[in-house]
């Protein structure tokens, strides 16, 4: 990799690429990073509160050139785009009010003395961030380690390097110290070496299973802390009682938001065999009614995928399943047009020995199981070696709460497709990584809490 690239998968036109950082650049950004972690040790959390609201500001301020920037670079639809500002603006906000009570000294009761921890920031992080969600997946690692006062290096996906520049610009202009948020254009045997500088405290990861692999033993062999999304295979459980408006609604975008390109998104649709039928027809009607086109077209429903090889990619997984017994149940008209569109498909009849069984499809194409009843469906949605997010889509809220507590998942929602706040903590287990980011959980990821205790008397 001796360039990022911005390539339009809607037109195919290289819109803008950048070279390689220098080394003399890294180290430099290094430096200066590690420079400002050291003053903000005496600084107090609140004040980056003012700044961090003057980003959210300037987010806003910035949303439709920051929207088009994204959509462009890996092909997303401006509407989704927009949202994904307001998102990241959201988060800065968020961070800016409760960050600081956050921080706060916690007491501990001892019969040893007057005990409490402090929470302070450990040092410079590295974040690894993917190109899936080009703004968010940035200021969710940011947001709340600005407030703690851990300056953060941002090495981007090599496909939206615009994205990660903008975001640069924007923290910068907003009133942030240089070195806040640094941008490294960066291969990764150089990934490696800044990882294992000493002057880094920790590594935040949101991508592949192998990615994230590499780097959690770059970093555990110097012994850094590590947070990991890698990725997830989540089950949407459709119980009997599902009230049909609301499974509708929730299919409505389950496996088409963001071209089905989501960590979280509802990729395997298991249904109790009395509601199946209904929930092919609810997909195959939704999937029909989708409008392919310019993403920058706010009347444009199906986007196209990040790029030409990510198509090649899906397109082999699901002739793979097929051959090895997989039905096709629907698949979207040929699309004529040489974008990097991927006709919206469903599946069902996936044994386990199906080589996509314990595989992640990140597109848009519908798994849909059929099980017996409830009990048939939690042991299918367990049978995963990922765990990231689920969905139970059940008018009885008890029962549903209750089978959530069985799921082997770091997060359920009830009644919906995948969501995410900044209130709400964002991470799983299994193969679908460690750690959390957002919410109070994201922010003590890289804090160290310190023990005082005064035992004087």
């Amino acid at each position: 990799m001796s360039k990022y690239q911005s390539i339009n998968p809607y037109t195919n036109e290289t819109i803008a690429q950048y070279d390689l950082t220098s080394q003399k650049k890294v180290e430099e950004s290094i430096a200066l990073s590690h420079a400002l972690y050291r003053k903000w040790r005496h600084e107090s959390p609140a004040s980056r509160s003012y700044t961090l609201k003057n980003i959210a500001d300037s987010l806003r301020k910035n949303k439709n050139n920051l929207a088009k920037t994204m959509t462009q670079e890996m092909g997303k639809l401006i509407t989704e785009s927009k949202a994904e500002v307001e998102l990241c603006a959201n988060i800065c906000d968020y961070y800016a009010e409760h960050g600081p009570q956050m921080l706060k000294p916690v007491e501990l009761p001892t019969a040893l003395g007057q005990a409490y921890y402090l929470k302070k920031a450990t040092g410079v992080i590295l974040a690894c961030e993917p190109w899936n969600f080009p703004l968010y997946q940035i200021f969710r690692v940011f947001a709340p380690n600005f407030i703690v006062g851990n300056p953060v290096l941002l090495k981007h996906a090599h496909n939206v390097p615009s994205s990660a520049l903008f975001a640069e610009k924007i923290v910068k202009r907003s009133g942030a110290d240089e070195g806040s948020l640094l941008n490294l254009f960066v291969d990764y045997s150089t990934l490696d070496k800044i990882i294992s500088d000493k002057r880094i405290a920790g590594v935040a990861l949101t991508g592949s299973e192998r990615g994230g692999s590499s780097v959690a033993m770059t970093a555990g062999k110097n012994l850094k802390k590590s947070t990991m999304e890698l990725g997830g295979n989540d089950p949407f459980i459709v119980l009997s009682d599902a009230d049909s408006k609301t499974l509708k609604r929730c299919l409505a975008d389950a496996r088409t938001f963001n071209s089905g390109q989501v960590c979280t998104s509802s990729k395997r649709i298991i249904v109790v065999k009395d509601r199946y039928q209904e929930v092919l027809t609810d997909l195959k009607e939704i999937f029909s009614h989708l409008r392919p086109g310019n993403p920058l077209d706010e009347s444009t429903t199906l986007a196209p995928l990040n790029s030409q090889s990510a198509k090649e990619k899906l397109e082999k997984q699901v002739q793979v399943a097929i051959n090895a017994g997989a039905k096709v149940e629907y698949q979207y008209p040929e699309i004529d047009s040489s974008a990097a569109f991927f006709r919206p498909t469903i599946l069902t009849n996936i044994k386990k020995e199906n080589p996509i069984y314990d595989e992640e499809l990140f597109g848009p194409v519908a798994e849909v199981f059929c099980v017996e009843d409830e009990d048939e469906a939690i042991e299918l949605a367990n049978d995963s070696s990922f765990g990231l997010g689920s969905s139970i889509i059940s008018c009885n809220i008890g029962k549903a709460q209750d089978l959530a507590q069985q799921l082997e998942t770091g997060m359920t929602v009830i009644n919906s497709r995948w969501i995410t706040a900044p209130e709400l903590p964002f991470g799983g287990v299994k193969k679908s990584g460690y750690g959390r980011e957002l919410s109070e959980l994201g922010l003590n990821a890289f804090v160290n809490e310190q023990l005082v205790i005064d035992m004087s008397k």
